[in-house]
């Protein structure tokens, strides 16, 4: 297999492994509250960071004052704001449905750093904002009503996506460049701070908590966020930046068949014209963005 072919694979894998998070998501979300299924993902993937650090000689960064305040709200924001109303939208909402809105990520990321950033936009990115857009809307306003076709927790899960696209427009703020991933430990002890006094709050201990959902929290923590971390980078290492970014296109596919085979959600017509949509307008992107290995900050999994 040549290098470029590797790098092929260890991203498609990663992502497949992104679009199971939703799939997980959902078991959590029926049997442990949002923020304690959240402190306990960081628990279980912080120490095991830690260790890959440990082993790769990965140094601890000096950082400013400000950096330490932007990785605070990076945390708040793309660790904990993005799981917990993840979590909390797929109580109300089927997992397919999640995985087409979850999919516009680098849409709305860019859509958020023309608006805030003040960058000129490239008619692909305009034209794949509207694709995103058209993907969403498919899933919030359709004919069907009632049932576990939520217009709440479409809405939770679009700020889950804004969460995270926040996260990598902070990321732009930092004065000092962090290695991925001292970056995504970082990420995972701050987030554990962060949730752990309110998922004391929750009582978790006092609600019907599954095994299904600790299960379900525990291959969260060890398959896509180690493992994914450590297979997105293995591939960006193999590929160019540009190549990697239309892998992302693989997560809300993945997504919407692990709803399919895991969950034995029912696939509707809106959920294939929305993530159709979704795709066209990440391969938009893809092409209008020519960034090189070290440039392109996609994270491999939500934090």
């Amino acid at each position: 297999m040549s290098k470029q072919a590797q790098g092929y694979f260890y991203l498609s894998l990663a992502m497949v492994l992104v679009g199971s998070t939703v799939a997980a998501s959902k078991i959590i979300a029926a049997g442990l509250p949002p923020f304690t299924a959240t402190a306990l993902r960081f628990a279980i993937a912080f120490p095991l960071l830690l260790l890959l650090m440990r082993r790769t000689r990965t140094p601890w960064p000096r950082l400013p004052r400000g950096d330490w305040l932007i990785l605070f709200l990076q945390a708040g924001a793309g660790s904990v704001g993005y799981t917990t109303l993840l979590i909390s939208g797929l109580k109300l909402t089927p997992a397919a449905d999640a995985g087409v809105i979850i999919g516009t990520l680098p849409v709305v990321s860019a859509a958020i750093a023309i608006v805030i950033l003040g960058e000129r936009p490239h008619p692909s990115t305009l034209l794949a904002i509207a694709l995103a857009a058209a993907g969403v809307l498919t899933i919030v306003f359709r004919s069907e009503t009632g049932g576990m076709h939520s217009l709440t927790g479409s809405v939770l899960i679009f700020c889950a996506v804004i969460c995270e696209g926040l996260f990598i427009l902070l990321n732009k703020r930092l004065k000092r460049a962090i290695p991925p991933l001292t970056l995504s430990s970082l990420m995972a002890g701050l987030g554990g701070v962060i949730a752990a006094p309110i998922a004391l709050a929750e009582v978790p201990w006092a609600g019907s908590t599954t095994t299904a959902a600790i299960a379900a929290v525990a291959y969260y923590a060890l398959v896509p966020t180690v493992g994914g971390f450590l297979l997105w980078y293995a591939g960006l290492a193999k590929v160019s930046g540009t190549e990697a970014s239309v892998f992302t296109a693989l997560a809300p596919v993945s997504a919407v068949l692990f709803a399919f085979a895991v969950l034995g959600e029912p696939l509707t017509r809106h959920q294939l014209l929305g993530i159709g949509c979704v795709l066209a307008a990440v391969l938009c992107l893809g092409r209008s963005r020519p960034t090189t290995p070290g440039s392109l900050r996609i994270r491999p999994e939500p934090h």
